[in-house]
């Protein structure tokens, strides 16, 4: 499933062809996607502009003029594609098309349709379910080691599995928590509310540090994520410890079965780890 940098890569990829341009044209090619789309969807979209283009956790929020917020989510196959030529042949997949007044087609292509879109008043965008409760933003001025360190506070869970909860920091997935702990030194089984202090400052940094590489990298490119000129994203070549098993520490050059990065199972999740440096 698309993580932070992946869905912040996309948000970028269409700036300039929606932000400030109206939708002349939307086509809706099946009733529901994960969830059934909402009531009167194209129509109320058709002839709205777009303003501004956001972000929140793995939600993309495009705001309109009209004061609805149009909510997406790529859920686990779905791609966002910018096409110049609107007489291309639609896909098979591609569900939802949004055209602008100049003459662009955003597509939305979902093979699995575990993908999300919803439209929301811009007044209850927070209290939306699919928002209320998150975390702060981890590239967000909210985000450092003492915030972290007091949501770890308590938190009797493995510290991996703390951090994929959406309500301690918005936005991470298995495989930058994974680059994040590695680059933290900390270990992947260390009980969350031991991270404290300098620590967790630690943390907090490799987590803004691991996500701007990312995004500069346009992202990982796993199964079907592209970006939305559809390029792949390249971050998977930077990976230092995840789909590394068996492979040499990077940093303290372990190798032999006993010592070389492992490959362990938290919360039915693949976790990639040094046991020598990630204490």
């Amino acid at each position: 499933m698309p993580e932070l940098p992946e869905v912040e890569t996309v948000r970028r990829g269409l700036l300039t062809a929606l932000e400030g341009r109206r939708l002349v044209r939307v086509i809706q090619r099946r009733p529901d996607l994960r969830y059934p789309l909402p009531e009167n969807f194209a129509a109320r979209l058709e002839g709205q502009t777009i303003e501004h283009l956001a972000r929140r956790a793995k939600y993309l929020l495009a705001h309109t003029r009209g004061g609805e917020v149009l909510l997406c989510h790529l859920g686990m196959s779905g791609r966002m594609t910018l096409v110049a030529d609107p007489d291309l042949p639609f896909a098979p997949h591609d569900h939802v098309i949004l055209e602008t007044d100049a003459g662009v087609q955003l597509r939305f292509n979902d093979a699995r349709r575990f993908g999300i879109m919803d439209l929301v008043p811009a007044e209850a965008l927070e209290a939306h379910r699919l928002l209320a409760g998150l975390g702060p933003e981890p590239l967000g001025n909210a985000f450092n080691g003492p915030a972290l360190a007091a949501a770890l506070k308590g938190r009797r869970t493995p510290i991996k599995a703390a951090l994929l909860d959406q309500r301690v920091v918005a936005g991470l997935g298995n495989i930058y928590v994974s680059e994040a702990l590695y680059a933290a030194r900390i270990s992947p089984r260390r009980q969350a509310s031991s991270v404290q202090g300098q620590r967790a400052e630690r943390l907090a940094q490799a987590v803004r540090s691991v996500l701007l590489r990312a995004i500069e990298a346009g992202g990982s490119s796993l199964r079907d994520y592209v970006q939305s000129s559809g390029e792949l994203g390249y971050f998977q070549h930077q990976w230092a410890v995840y789909d590394k098993e068996g492979q040499p520490c990077g940093i303290c050059g372990a190798t032999g079965q006993a010592s070389a990065i492992r490959r362990i199972v938290q919360s039915g999740r693949s976790t990639f780890y040094c046991p020598r440096h990630q204490r």
